[in-house]
């Protein structure tokens, strides 16, 4: 018996490390907002990714629903 399974491997002490993906801003400070937040998943276990997962596709269907939205109409101006 050998206590092989006790030595953690190169790959389980090294822990989560990011993936150095680079991102295009897009030019919508909202989006670019939460696209940046992703980044937040690099430092965590993959259980936590969900969580950031979840809450950036949130927020990019806020934005997406928003450009649907009505104009808002200025005030009433009384011309009488």
């Amino acid at each position: 018996m050998t206590d092989e399974a006790a030595e953690p491997t190169a790959e389980t002490a090294a822990g989560p490390a990011a993936l150095g993906i680079v991102r295009t801003p897009t030019g919508h400070e909202a989006v670019d907002a939460h696209l940046a937040r992703l980044a937040d998943a690099d430092h965590l276990a993959a259980d936590g990714h969900l969580a950031v997962y979840e809450d950036v596709h949130r927020g990019l269907r806020e934005a997406l629903t928003a450009l649907d939205a009505p104009p808002v109409p200025g005030p009433y101006e009384n011309r009488s």
